[in-house]
């Protein structure tokens, strides 16, 4: 089965977020983090680390997830990241993308 992925990208000090979407999610967090383009959000403020991921079965449904989180108020997204990873840690550093 294929998964379109949702996903909040953070900088250093967890000050900045970026929100996703991405078919390939394994990909998509090694672009953020090589900064392939320089002038691209990421880039610019340094926003390198996963700090949360889901998984959707339709890009319809993906998308949707996407702008909802961009309309939440920035508690509620850091609740949402600090449910599943507390610490706040780069979950692309284990590897495990679900």
């Amino acid at each position: 089965m294929k998964f379109y992925w949702v996903y909040f990208m953070a900088n250093a000090r967890n000050t900045t977020l970026y929100v996703g979407v991405t078919n390939d999610i394994e990909r998509r967090v090694k672009e953020h983090k090589e900064h392939l383009d320089p002038r691209s959000f990421t880039a610019r403020y340094n926003v390198d680390k996963l700090v949360w991921f889901e998984a959707h079965d339709s890009i319809i449904a993906a998308i949707a997830r996407e702008k909802q989180l961009k309309d939440w108020k920035r508690a509620w997204k850091d609740e949402l990241i600090t449910k599943e990873n507390p610490e706040w840690k780069d979950l692309a550093a284990t590897g495990n993308f679900g």
